[in-house]
């Protein structure tokens, strides 16, 4: 007994101890398993984070998967558009929360921020609205991408656009559209602008700054690009650089994109227009006469030739002859409208060696002042119909060269003065230097401005006639006044004092014109004039007269612009050919 040991343990119960120390692990155990879960856990968050780093300068960076990229770009022959298409003058409430296209200029642009853009959009003439494009948190159907690229594009480019019409917040003061705006979802580059414009919209569409030779103001052409430089900013800042003519002519593109040279532009063939509809509804019937003849068709110097096959050719310096033929050869009343061609060296806003003429001629059945009274009465017509056609263009035209109102006599109450008359007039109330002005010269400019400013004053009228020209003053063609040779048939008629038309009765027997013709020292067996004469020798022609007006100045003197060359689509001088 005394060998047995001391408390035993049963079997059963060693095997239950070791069975619950396998179940419950140490607390060492546990405190190292959520150290580990820890670790993990942390590496997981690092790991998101370098990920979304990473994606974020993918996409700063451009590299991102661009989902509006069918949305934008240089457009293609399979670039579709399919909404409706409407010009910007026909915006209006019905179109409030549509989809349209629209084709335009990039006027203006800049970006704000990298998720949205403004662009100015330009159609014809002056009509402007502003576009804003704004970047989709999707990426679609406008991307950041799509937003830098439309910011980027140049001034002038041409572009298409889709777009939703809405109410902007406020109106834009800056665009003629300004009560809605553009919310664009397309945009596609049709043709791109320069990287610098040679002259911007905003100097193209101020008054011209000097119409001096063009040699002079090479210089302008740099200011105008400095203008530029800087985009935005030179369209909107008030001290913007004046260009010369020679840089407007040597930039043809932008000076017409200008609304101001649209607006003289459509005023130019508002005249036109005019000047036919009136004369047709008085029996004129319209007819073409040659730009190419044989022979200087008034005998004088100023005349440009130039070789024809075998023989010499010359540009008509007037239709005055074929006029004359279309009277003979039956008809009542005639006019034409076409270029005139004069080779003079004459370098001022007044003058230039090709301009368009409206000319007509007519049968007088019994006073020359048939004649006078129909050219007066067209231009009268033309004047009236400009402020009824035109308001919107002539108020635009003056925001950039002011001027006062054409003033027009009251009906019945029209000014018609003889040349001796109006010579008169200066010499009683007109400045000093013209104190002695003779009634047997023909006047100068500084008369016929003085007389002009007098007639405005004494008469209110811009416009108005002096008749009884000296002989002196006249062509050949032209019939001295039976009662007193001294002086014509003829009258000049005036806009602000500048001459705009001459015309008068014309010799039709054919011994008067060859006896003219030796007066005025020009041999009737001449070329070119003995033709002339024959016409009126080959058939009995009846008394007839007419006139010439230059539409250039026409245009330039109603809306008082400081040149000629402003109204001309492409001026001709002696100094410029080109464009």
């Amino acid at each position: 007994m005394a060998d047995a040991p001391s408390d035993p343990k049963p079997p059963a119960a060693e095997a239950g101890a070791a069975g619950a120390e396998g179940a419950a692990p140490s607390k060492k155990a546990a405190k190292k398993a959520e150290a580990k879960a820890k670790k993990e856990a942390e590496k997981a968050r690092k790991a998101a984070e370098r990920e979304a780093a990473a994606a974020a300068a993918k996409a700063a960076s451009g590299a991102a998967e661009d989902l509006a990229k069918e949305n934008y770009g240089d457009i293609t022959p399979t670039t579709k558009v399919d909404a409706e298409r409407v010009h910007l003058k026909d915006i209006g409430d019905e179109h409030l929360d549509k989809v349209i296209k629209l084709r335009a200029w990039i006027q203006n642009s800049r970006l704000q921020g990298a998720k949205m853009a403004f662009v100015e959009l330009r159609e014809e003439r002056d009509w402007s609205i502003q576009g804003v494009m704004v970047a989709n948190n999707e990426g679609k159907p406008v991307s950041r991408q799509m937003v830098k690229w439309t910011g980027s594009l140049t001034l002038e480019s041409f572009v298409l656009v889709e777009a939703k019409v809405v109410k902007p917040l406020e109106p834009v003061k800056s665009c003629k559209v300004s009560d809605y705006e553009l919310h664009i979802s397309k945009c596609y580059l049709v043709a791109p602008g320069p990287p610098v414009l040679g002259m911007s919209l905003a100097v193209a569409n101020r008054a011209v700054s000097s119409f001096e030779d063009e040699e002079h103001h090479a210089a302008d052409a740099g200011k105008d690009v400095e203008e530029v430089k800087d985009g935005v900013a030179a369209l909107s800042v008030d001290s913007i650089a004046h260009a010369s003519m020679s840089t407007h002519l040597n930039n043809p593109a932008m000076h017409k994109r200008a609304p101001v040279q649209q607006a003289i532009a459509d005023v130019r063939m508002t005249v036109r227009k005019l000047f036919s509809d009136y004369l047709e509804s008085k029996g004129f019937v319209q007819f073409e006469p040659p730009c190419l003849i044989g022979a200087s068709s008034e005998g004088g110097a100023n005349v440009f030739s130039m070789p024809y096959f075998d023989k010499a050719a010359f540009l008509a310096q007037s239709p005055q002859f074929y006029k004359q033929f279309e009277i003979a050869g039956g008809r009542k009343r005639v006019y034409c409208i076409g270029p005139v061609f004069r080779a003079e060296n004459s370098n001022t806003p007044r003058h230039m060696t090709e301009f368009t003429g409206l000319d007509l001629e007519m049968e007088i059945e019994d006073h020359y002042h048939e004649v006078l009274h129909m050219l007066e009465g067209v231009l009268l017509y033309i004047f009236r119909g400009l402020e009824e056609k035109c308001a919107k263009q002539i108020e635009l035209i003056r925001t950039v060269y002011p001027s006062e109102d054409f003033l027009l006599p009251e009906p019945g109450k029209e000014v018609r003065l003889t040349f001796a008359e109006g010579q008169k007039l200066l010499r009683e109330e007109g400045p000093e230097e013209f104190r002695n002005v003779s009634d047997d010269e023909d006047m100068s400019t500084p008369q016929e401005k003085a007389l002009g400013a007098l007639i405005r004053e004494k008469y209110k009228t811009d416009f108005y006639v002096l008749d009884k020209f000296p002989e002196s003053a006249r062509p050949f063609y032209t019939i001295e006044d039976p009662e007193n040779p001294k002086v014509t048939n003829a009258y000049d008629f005036f806009m602000r004092g500048q001459e705009i038309l001459s015309g008068g009765q014309r010799i039709h027997v054919p011994t008067e014109l060859e006896a003219r013709l030796r007066k005025k020292g020009i041999d009737p067996t001449s070329p070119g004039i003995k033709e002339y004469v024959d016409v009126f020798r080959s058939v009995g022609v009846p008394p007839h007269g007419g006139g010439g007006i230059g539409l250039d100045r026409v245009v330039a003197w109603y809306l008082n612009l400081p040149s000629v060359h402003l109204a001309s689509y492409y001026p001709r001088t002696p100094k410029r050919l080109l464009p």
